[in-house]
């Protein structure tokens, strides 16, 4: 029998907000290692997997157990081990997750993060993570160099968890609107940590951006969240933003199947189908911008993408986001229903597996800051993309 998900009440609670944001460093966007003091177990490149991690019982390498992380060995040399991540999306940190899933006995006992943010003109050692050895000497003279262990600290010494299913999942608040590059993880003073998330939202710099420059408005390197939802049992809303075209299906957005779906299905005169109920996801657009152009992509969704869908828009401002957010620790507070919504994108049937472009079926509602995808009556989408043009218009209060 299944494990029931985290979404029941009594677990959700006890999650940050932040969670919901993107994570910035996983190597689907673009995260990577670029030093790491040991990779003797099991190599740092693994803290940067976006699926969840993996136990494979009795699995042995010619260097100790199989895991499914970063763990290095049992430290026998004066100091501590650490590693060099470089965000594959630069931004503003809003949290941090270390989680030791299956290091029970090996776990990190305590961490701490520094940042930077780096030009491209920084040089790092050449780094080829393999199981079994230790930074060489020529590239721990690199490093020192550089001096990364006078980065600026964004989270204090802190002690993790070990790795059981009820204390796994070691989360920590960021409190710093600085933009981050470059995250220097350092473990106190060995062992195994199975997945690093680092949780945020990108800041380009807009004022290098043309009004008169096509640009995704809703990406996710462009600063486009998810900000709520109706269901995301078996992928989540924020996927949709990501910039590479979805692997598998987990790496989209799909709902359970709707209990209120009717038992004989039937379709209006455009071949839509009849169906009262919808699935919905609110973002926020990195910036304000006027929508040209829609793709929806249902990538990977072969006997479960949605019938139909439609996207609307509105100007809202911080203060009205604050308000009406829909998701948070578990409980709905509103689904933005309270918003000007205008339609972009009327309804608009689905294909499976496919690329599916809007540009003359749109209508022109001028600027707007949220989008709501609706979906009917369930299923799931891989990508959104919003092409469109910025504006530089205040929406404060």
């Amino acid at each position: 029998m299944a494990d029931r998900p985290a979404t029941v009440d009594k677990e959700l609670k006890q999650l940050p907000d932040f969670v919901e944001l993107n994570d910035l460093a996983n190597d689907r966007n673009g995260g990577t290692v670029l030093f790491a003091t040991d990779d003797w177990f099991a190599v740092a490149e693994n803290l940067l997997k976006p699926e969840p991690p993996v136990w494979k019982e009795g699995v042995f390498t010619e260097f100790g157990k199989w895991m499914d992380g970063w763990e290095t060995r049992r430290k026998r040399i004066p100091g501590h081990d650490w590693c060099i991540v470089k965000l594959g999306i630069p931004g503003i940190i809003h949290g941090i997750e270390a989680d030791t899933s299956f290091f029970t006995g090996n776990f990190t006992p305590k961490i701490s993060i520094q940042g930077a943010c780096l030009g491209g003109e920084v040089g790092f050692p050449e780094r080829k993570g393999r199981m079994g050895v230790a930074a060489s000497e020529e590239q721990q003279t690199a490093m020192e160099k550089l001096a990364t262990h006078e980065w600026e600290e964004i989270l204090l010494t802190s002690a993790l968890l070990p790795g059981f299913k009820d204390t796994c999942k070691n989360y920590f608040r960021i409190h710093s609107d600085k933009r981050w590059t470059h995250l220097r993880l350092n473990m106190y003073p060995d062992g195994g940590i199975a997945r690093l998330r680092v949780y945020g939202i990108a800041e380009p710099d807009w004022s290098i951006i043309s009004q008169h420059q096509l640009i995704d408005l809703v990406a996710m390197e462009n600063g486009g969240v998810c900000l709520g939802y109706s269901d995301v049992h078996f992928g989540h809303a924020r996927n949709l933003l990501a910039t590479p075209r979805s692997l598998t299906m987990a790496d989209g957005w799909e709902t359970a199947r709707r209990l209120d779906r009717p038992s004989v299905l039937e379709a209006d005169e455009n071949a839509v189908l009849k169906v009262s109920g919808q699935e919905w996801a609110v973002f926020r657009l990195g910036h304000i911008g006027v929508i040209k152009q829609i793709e929806i992509d249902t990538n990977h969704f072969k006997g479960n993408y949605p019938d139909s869908c439609s996207v609307e828009g509105c100007i809202l401002s911080e203060e009205g986001e604050r308000q009406c957010q829909a998701y948070r620790h578990g409980k709905t507070k509103g689904d933005f229903s309270s918003c000007l919504w205008e339609t972009i994108l009327p309804p608009s049937k689905l294909s499976a597996h496919k690329q599916h472009f809007f540009e003359t079926t749109l209508k022109d509602v001028g600027p707007v800051t949220h989008i709501r995808l609706t979906m009917r009556p369930d299923g799931g989408i891989s990508r959104m993309r919003t092409w469109g043009y910025i504006r530089r218009v205040s929406t404060k209060m």
